[in-house]
């Protein structure tokens, strides 16, 4: 570690085998945790590659007994989190329309941590099991197009990474790495991210992780989530080239909303939100649902564009194939849960 770190000092990057050595040592017991928050600093303040982040990523997956390679073309909608939005649970509610749409959802997820509500929080107060084995998961994905990941029962090795972190007292690469440590091998991602001005770098990230497309996106109000509440800024990742641009709603024929319209509240609130899009109401819930389904399955390919996307996904919700997915993935933890009992 220590000499990972002299470079670190000095301003010199790490390339992505130095980086990936680096974090297998970092998850060894011999290495302190004061050499972890002085690297994680020193990462900090020279500033993080494309491909320090992937090597990171790629040591965490590693680490995971549910890492798997099933031959389906799988995608994530997951956000860094940390905009501080207290938005209801935009990519979990899309995540259902996009399964419904025919794309195959790895949904990676945690409980709270900079919102009221997480993922984990919403899909538990549904009935969705947050401790799926690795065959569960791979149940799900190929007969049910959605499967949800728990971060801390995928990746337990993490846990003595949370007191540095704490410690420091500031962000680190972990606040980026989390959507991009899925254990399922990924061909497609939309990426939300609290920060705009890493969208090139994640995307480039993106490419060293093999995602064959994808999108990056920091919304309007720099939510991690497309936002229809102004202009949302977009780098997209394809044939391993990143380009960007900006998209307001209006270019996709969806109204304007303040981001105050779509606040959510404890995880009984944002599961009512959740079924109450799921089952067709209409409003400011199902359009912002809607943009960012229509944003996941432009990245996904399903869509040749996102205003395809949208209409496809409107189809999702209103034919009830959505909400199916969402039932058929709550049933199968109830039956997964009486196994075990």
């Amino acid at each position: 570690m220590k000499s990972y770190l002299e470079k670190l000092m000095n301003r010199e990057s790490l390339t992505l085998e130095e980086m990936k050595q680096a974090a297998a040592t970092s998850f060894s017991e011999q290495t302190t945790e004061s050499e972890l928050a002085s690297f994680l600093t020193a990462l900090r303040v020279k500033g993080e590659t494309p491909e320090e982040i992937a090597g990171l990523a790629e040591i965490i997956r590693s680490q995971s007994a549910q890492t798997t390679d099933i031959p389906i073309s799988a995608m994530d909608n997951c956000g860094t989190g940390g905009d501080g939005s207290h938005s209801f649970n935009i990519s979990t509610t899309a995540a259902f329309v996009l399964a419904g749409a025919g794309a195959t959802v790895a949904k990676h997820g945690n409980r709270s941590i900079s919102s009221r509500t997480g993922s984990a929080d919403v899909l538990e107060h549904l009935g969705v099991s947050l401790s799926f084995t690795k065959e569960h998961v791979e149940k799900m994905l190929t007969e049910n197009n959605i499967a949800f990941l728990f971060a801390p029962n995928v990746h337990p090795a993490m846990k003595r990474f949370m007191s540095v972190r704490k410690n420091i007292g500031i962000p680190t690469i972990f606040n980026l790495i989390g959507p991009l440590t899925n254990p399922v091998a990924l061909d497609t991602q939309l990426l939300g991210v609290y920060r705009r001005d890493i969208l090139p770098l994640l995307a480039q990230t993106l490419h060293q992780l093999g995602r064959k497309r994808a999108l990056v996106i920091n919304g309007a109000g720099h939510m991690d989530e497309g936002s229809l509440a102004g202009e949302n800024h977009i780098a997209l990742l394809e044939e391993g080239s990143v380009t960007s641009f900006t998209l307001n709603p209006d270019e996709v024929n969806l109204p304007v909303y303040d981001n105050d319209a779509i606040k959510g509240g404890n995880a009984k609130d944002n599961a009512r939100i959740l079924v109450d899009v799921l089952s067709g109401k209409h409003g400011a819930h199902r359009d912002t649902v809607l943009f960012n389904a229509g944003l996941g399955l432009f990245a996904n390919g399903t869509a040749e564009s996102i205003r395809d996307g949208i209409r496809v996904a409107e189809e999702s919700i209103d034919s009830g194939a959505a909400m199916e997915k969402l039932e058929r993935l709550t049933d199968y933890s109830k039956k997964v849960s009486s196994e075990v009992i």
